[in-house]
């Protein structure tokens, strides 16, 4: 099955003060690291950005895109990302996650037939739709809820077929629940660096 690999980049970055994609940590950018997860697993990635290419023309291996809707979120990210995929199935993460799975990704790809998404949630119901697996179908649901202004995930998909991923389900993938970190301050680089040398000192 082709995948393509959807990265949202468009975020304010409000927490961080400045453009996360691009912040450099143990020798690569936030950006290039999710890039480098997802190259081995997807046909193509597209790079969802608010604020047009010219800050990640080096990657010129990649599909670069502004949103289709500005200032619309993280919604607006995803729908953008699916107008220009070209395949059913496609990974949807932020460019802030260090540490994705490549084998949790894929199992939840191979799980998704049948489904508009598939995502994972907490035993609280909260869940992480910025880890997702969504299929094209999602488009004419997601675009009327951006043209009515109406911007959040959780009650977009409400609307949609998905297949709630739950934390005894991933966790046999991903025991420490690192594929969910993100970065969002200097305290997050910090514990980065701490799980970076754990990993290498193993």
């Amino acid at each position: 099955m082709d995948i393509t690999g959807i990265i949202l980049a468009g975020g304010k970055s409000l927490r961080f003060g400045r453009n996360k994609a691009t912040e450099k940590i143990a020798g690569m950018t936030l950006v290039e690291r999710v890039i480098d997860h997802l190259s081995s697993i997807t046909h193509e990635i597209i790079l969802v950005t608010n604020e047009g290419g010219s800050q990640f023309a080096e990657f010129d291996f990649l599909e670069v895109v502004s949103d289709i809707y500005p200032a619309k979120g993280p919604l607006g990210g995803i729908y953008t990302g699916l107008s220009t995929s070209h395949t059913a199935a496609n990974i949807v993460v932020a460019c802030d996650m260090p540490f994705l799975n490549t084998v949790l990704l894929s199992h939840m790809v191979e799980i998704s037939p049948g489904f508009d998404a598939v995502i994972p949630r907490w035993p609280n119901n909260q869940i992480e739709p910025l880890h997702g697996i969504y299929s094209c179908s999602c488009i004419p649901v997601m675009k009327k809820r951006l043209e009515n202004d109406q911007l959040s995930i959780s009650e977009c998909l409400k609307e949609m077929r998905v297949r709630y991923f739950d934390q005894a389900e991933f966790s046999k993938f991903d025991p420490e629940f690192q594929s969910f970190f993100n970065i969002n301050n200097q305290a997050d680089i910090e514990l980065f660096n701490k799980i970076e040398i754990k990993k290498h000192t193993k």
